[in-house]
């Protein structure tokens, strides 16, 4: 891992099925940098799934604990950070992602996400009669806050770390570092 202090964060968001997993671990990888998941550091944190805490505390209680957990997180550095899809929705949550780090959201189209997550039963927002349209509805929520804290947005439905990375040195230099 890089030093601490003379490498800054890179934040991951987008909504869920983006790729902000799979492609943070690949891009951790290739740059020597620690992987963080958010929502699992939530999960180990408290013991229980992220449909449980929903269930008992809803999504004003995941909410607080995950802005609990980014806050930690942000105090390190060197690390590729895969935030929760709606962890954009609290102001708090916005200003301490762009003070610690570089944020790149990843837009992937909404028939490319509702494939992805269509079978998943571990996405509490998405256990509704309509998932198409709710994802149209957090699409439409959220996309203006990814845009407004972003450094870069990629877009397409195939986005690779490779090209993650190579649009953060093409667009950023080495100045992402510091």
């Amino acid at each position: 891992m890089k030093a601490a202090n003379a490498t800054r964060n890179l934040f991951l968001v987008g909504l869920m099925g983006a790729g902000k997993t799979t492609i943070g671990k690949a891009l951790a990888r290739r740059l020597d940098y620690r992987f963080v998941d958010s929502d699992h550091e939530v999960e180990a944190r408290t013991g229980v799934s992220i449909p449980t805490i929903f269930e008992i505390e809803g999504e004003e209680g995941f909410r607080r604990r995950e802005a609990q957990v980014l806050a930690e997180i942000s105090r390190l550095a060197g690390q590729v950070v895969a935030t929760g899809g709606g962890a954009v929705l609290r102001p708090e949550n916005r200003q301490t992602l762009r003070a610690s780090g570089v944020v790149i959201y990843l837009n992937v189209p909404l028939p490319t996400l509702y494939e992805r997550t269509r079978h998943d039963r571990k996405r509490p927002l998405l256990q509704v009669s309509d998932p198409r349209q709710k994802l149209r509805e957090l699409h439409t929520q959220r996309d203006p806050l990814y845009r407004e804290i972003a450094d870069l947005v990629i877009t397409g439905s195939r986005i690779t770390a490779q090209a993650v990375q190579q649009l953060l040195v093409r667009e950023m230099g080495d100045s992402w570092k510091r």
